[in-house]
């Protein structure tokens, strides 16, 4: 005689794929933009999802979602930055494929400040991606990160000023 072992979850697979469908594009894009690795944002992004659908019964509503989404995601992408600085990759795929709607003005720019981010430290990399990619306030920036405003705008600053100086000594003036 054979024992069936069943599987109970409280998460809805409709309510599921449609929270996936709509916000695939944020978390991938949030992924993409923080390790410029399109594999391994897909992995992430994958993650992310796994631990969506376990925890969807606890997540009220839609803004509750993406705040969560958010919130998991920018975790996530600071973990697998700090384990990449443990466990150096023999090598990085750069992706030049836009993750948001290419903005207007000068190409040439757009992809030194994309790789000026790049270089940024973890967590204000990330608030640039939240601020300027995702367009999230301050105050919102804060939640997701779980830091104080006042820390979020100190970093992004310290960022600013960093990628303005950067690209000055590339010969590009730029206003903030």
């Amino acid at each position: 005689m054979e024992a069936r072992i069943s599987v109970t979850t409280t998460a809805d697979p409709d309510r599921f794929a449609q929270l996936v469908g709509r916000h695939q594009a944020m978390v991938f894009s949030m992924a993409l933009a923080h390790l410029r690795n399109r594999a391994i944002a897909e992995d992430v992004a994958q993650e992310v999802f796994m631990e969506l659908y376990r925890r969807l019964a606890t997540l009220e509503s839609d803004a509750h979602v993406i705040n969560w989404l958010r919130r998991v995601t920018a975790h996530r992408l600071i973990d697998q930055a700090r384990e990449w600085k443990r466990k150096p990759q023999a090598s990085l795929e750069l992706v030049k494929e836009p993750a948001a709607p290419a903005r207007t003005g000068d190409l040439l720019l757009n992809e030194q400040l994309q790789q000026l981010v790049g270089t940024l430290p973890e967590h204000s990399r990330m608030i640039v991606i939240l601020r300027f990619q995702e367009d999230l306030e301050l105050a919102e920036i804060a939640e997701v990160l779980d830091l104080p405003v006042g820390t979020v705008k100190s970093r992004l600053q310290r960022a600013l000023v960093l990628l303005k100086d950067k690209l000055a000594r590339r010969g590009v003036e730029m206003s903030l």
